[in-house]
């Protein structure tokens, strides 16, 4: 008779992890963890938000892993198609898109519908990493323009919709493409000054700028409305101001050690807006305080380091590019997301990483950190 061992389980299931970064997948995992449980108290009483959550978690998941196993070589062939089928539904969107609250950012495919903006996040870098890629050793001034044109155009799509936070959100992704292809510091510096020195004229002439019948030019009145809010939320404290005095009260309350799991009252009395959403980080603060925001934000950092590590590594332009854009993007969406809860920027809808409930968005971050793994193993690869 014949006795087969069946091989430990850490045997088993090395073929389905190998090349994985393991610290990556930690800070990963750490992220994922707080979000469950962040989620769990925040929405608890609204409705399925916790298993939703857990599901899109899941399939965020699922796809990271799935993206992770596709050689860069691969993704940098789907760049051209990717970019070309979001700015065709961008187009469509505007011609034939569905409008809710003023805004057409949804197209109906008949079972569901779409936010083609979405896409746009992730395919609008990888279109510009494929540009510098094929232009590698030969960059002049005409290839930054043709970059800055493919850049503009999903922008002020996205933007005319309007959504004015994608539009930024993107605008971002493929800024971070083009500085690390090498965008001269002359042109850089300059444009860092003029904007330090319209948020300066912004704050100084808030008195004259925000009166009723004062009209921004290139802004909707409701994002007028959201600078405004910003520089002085006190002048409407039950209106436009309420978002941002209720969310800065929630993290102030949470103090050194938060209130505890489960016990914040701003959160669970419904004083916080979009608790589950966009404000959540406001109900983190309040349960998990001072410390529990200083856990959160080493998960995120140390995600962060390690995808510019990964970048700094990558064995093609087109890897360190995407790997550098994807890695500062995700920061982008932290630091947006917990300065608008603490009220050091404007109201966006922008969700914080892993802790948001939103589907749309934890499927982009699986594709994205997916693609950010992918481009790791190809980097261990590459060194056995």
């Amino acid at each position: 008779m014949t006795v087969i061992e069946r091989p430990p389980l850490m045997n088993r299931l090395k073929p389905w992890l190998s090349g994985f970064d393991i610290p990556m997948l930690l800070a990963i995992l750490w992220l994922c963890a707080w979000g469950l449980l962040c989620m769990y108290s925040a929405g608890y009483d609204h409705g399925t938000r916790f298993v939703d959550h857990a599901r899109n978690m899941a399939l965020g998941l699922g796809l990271m892993y799935i993206v992770s196993r596709v050689p860069p070589q691969t993704l940098m062939a789907m760049a051209v198609p990717l970019y070309t089928l979001g700015i065709a539904l961008l187009i469509a969107t505007a011609l034939f898109g569905v409008t809710k609250k003023g805004a057409t950012r949804w197209l109906s495919i008949g079972i569901t519908q779409i936010q083609p903006s979405e896409l746009l996040k992730l395919a609008t870098p990888l279109m510009l990493a494929w540009w510098f890629q094929k232009r590698e050793g030969l960059l002049r001034w005409p290839d930054f323009v043709a970059a800055f044109a493919l850049l503009l155009l999903p922008f002020f799509l996205i933007a005319k919709q309007p959504d004015l936070g994608t539009s930024l959100l993107v605008l971002a992704a493929g800024l971070y493409v083009i500085f690390f292809a090498g965008l001269p510091w002359k042109l850089i510096v300059p444009a860092v000054v003029l904007a330090a020195a319209g948020v300066v004229a912004l704050v100084a002439s808030e008195d004259a700028i925000c009166q009723p019948d004062v009209t921004w030019p290139l802004l909707k009145p409701y994002q007028k409305t959201r600078v405004c809010t910003l520089l002085d939320p006190t002048k409407d404290p039950l209106g436009k101001g309420f978002h941002i005095i209720q969310g800065e009260i929630a993290i102030g309350s949470g103090g050194l050690t938060g209130k505890g799991f489960m016990q914040g009252t701003q959160t669970h009395l419904e004083f916080i807006p979009e608790r589950t959403t966009d404000f959540i980080f406001a109900a983190f603060g309040e349960e998990f305080g001072f410390m529990g925001a200083l856990a959160l934000l080493a998960g995120f950092t140390a995600l962060i380091l390690r995808g510019l590590a990964i970048a700094a590594d990558a064995p093609t332009l087109f890897a360190r590019l995407m790997a550098g854009a994807v890695t500062l993007s995700f920061f982008t969406y932290v630091f947006v997301n917990m300065g608008m809860v603490s009220g050091i920027l404007p109201v966006v809808g922008v969700p914080l990483p892993f802790v948001s409930y939103g589907g749309t968005a934890m499927v982009t971050l699986g594709l994205s950190l997916g693609l950010l793994l992918s481009i790791a193993r190809v980097k261990k690869i590459v060194k056995t």
